[in-house]
């Protein structure tokens, strides 16, 4: 914003402008010399290259995931004096457990008015693709009744389309980020398979994939005959979908060591078990308070506290998001890295199976439970019954490693990417945290810089929900 301007006569036909400029919050008077080339040439006069100074802010960051560290390298590269504070330890949680896929085609919110129906039926079966615990379901009322509400159709085709955007610059977000930090080649660019085992569900799928290429994401419909030649380690399905333009990254703690390593470098403060317990704003700044005691000053913060950011906005912010946690599982299976030669979605049983570095993993399914509940590794273990189930041959168990994870997950499927004052929020990026994290620093980046974020942050306004 341009706030005065002046001109000076310095001699002969020269001339001084000076414009003072207000950006971010600071100012700046920018000054130019102007030579007007007459018969009697102005004196020569040596210039200096202009120059200023920003003043840079320590900047606080709260959740050592992927979309923390994410964060933490976006303002690091432009110079911001960066800590980031992890609860446990770095990139553990669900930025560790997850399927490790790039799922751009993901496009539609967790929850729909066709699944009403079939909601009693899958409630009943405790190892089934859903499961709420009823114990915890007086707790998740308001945030199902929300849910409820966004599952209406004109909600549903506005947040649909919210997540469309972000997914569809997802990935080549993702290959800046490799690129700009010389990244290891870790990310596979294969795409995936969804496939039907129900002829019901297979008949849906060329319009499926239809609707999808005519909003410009690249992808195939396979018959059973074409499915079972494309990956031949399947049993025979009866139809499929390949997407091209997803991907997956193959060694996931490779991936959280090398963005730390990174930071790291860059001069970024990492602490580790460093969990924020309360947070409030003062006249001077903010207040941040460790769970040991310790009160940390702050002169901006930025939350990424993934499902454990909910009392922590409402700190900062005062607002009360409908935040709440899909528990998701895992099963990683060293000895069967060789088995599928891209990742496989499993769109009847709701469970994907990655082939990486170090073993096939298998992940999905939802259970809401809260936070506190401990897990149940059993669904977990059914993971490789149902996979069994997808596959011409039984699966090696030896050696399987059983996880279970915190997915958050906000009533309309949408994150929230806002700017608070000195506080930024991102979080509840639901099954999409690792598609989204490089994507998503980048805008917040914007914001943080007071610039014009890449692309509309209108759907993920924090107060969408006050």
């Amino acid at each position: 914003r341009r706030v005065a301007e002046d001109s000076t006569r310095l001699y002969g036909e020269a001339t001084q402008h000076r414009m003072r400029l207000s950006v971010d919050g600071y100012t700046y008077t920018l000054s130019v010399q102007v030579y007007v080339n007459t018969q009697q040439p102005a004196a020569p006069q040596t210039l200096r290259p202009y120059t200023y100074t920003r003043k840079t802010m320590h900047t606080h960051i709260i959740g050592g995931g992927i979309i923390g560290l994410t964060t933490a390298l976006a303002l690091r590269q432009r110079g911001e004096t960066v800590t980031l504070h992890e609860a446990e330890t770095l990139f553990s949680g669900a930025s560790l457990g997850n399927a490790g896929h790039i799922a751009t085609e993901y496009n539609y919110p967790v929850a729909s008015l066709a699944v009403l129906p079939r909601l009693p039926l899958m409630l009943m079966n405790p190892l089934g693709p859903l499961r709420i615990d009823w114990r915890y379901l007086p707790k998740m009322l308001p945030w199902g009744w929300q849910m409820l509400t966004n599952m209406l159709p004109a909600r549903y085709r506005n947040n649909h389309r919210a997540l469309l955007a972000l997914n569809r610059e997802s990935l080549a977000a993702w290959e800046r980020l490799a690129a700009e930090w010389q990244l290891p080649p870790l990310l596979r660019h294969d795409g995936i398979l969804h496939i039907a085992s129900r002829a019901k569900t297979a008949a849906r799928l060329p319009a499926h994939a239809a609707q999808l290429q005519a909003l410009g994401f690249p992808c195939q419909y396979l018959s059973a005959d074409e499915l079972r030649e494309f990956e031949p380690a399947l049993a025979r399905q009866h139809g499929g979908i390949h997407y091209q333009k997803s991907a997956h990254i193959t060694d996931l703690a490779a991936l959280g060591a090398t963005l730390a390593d990174r930071l790291r470098a860059s001069g970024g403060d990492i602490r580790e078990h460093s969990r924020i317990t309360a947070a409030r704003r003062e006249n001077s700044g903010i207040s941040l308070q460790t769970a040991d005691g310790a009160h940390i000053h702050a002169e901006r913060v930025i939350l990424c506290a993934g499902a454990h950011s909910k009392a922590l906005a409402e700190n900062l912010t005062g607002v009360r998001v409908p935040l709440d946690t899909e528990r998701g599982y895992h099963l990683m299976l060293p000895g069967e890295a060789a088995r599928l030669r891209l990742p496989v979605s499993s769109i009847d049983h709701s469970f994907v199976m990655t082939p990486m570095q170090h073993g096939l993993r298998l992940a999905g399914t939802v259970e809401y439970a809260g936070l506190e509940a401990p897990p149940n590794m059993a669904r977990a273990r059914n993971l490789k019954l149902l996979a069994e189930k997808l596959l011409q041959a039984p699966l090696n168990g030896d050696g399987a490693e059983a996880w279970m994870g915190f997915r958050p997950t906000t009533a309309d499927s949408l994150p929230v990417i806002d700017r608070d004052g000195d506080v930024l929020l991102a979080f509840g990026h639901q099954h999409l945290g690792l598609t989204q994290a490089a994507l998503t620093a980048e805008p917040l980046a914007a914001l943080y810089f007071g610039e014009t974020p890449p692309l509309d942050l209108t759907p993920y306004r924090l107060h969408r929900f006050t």
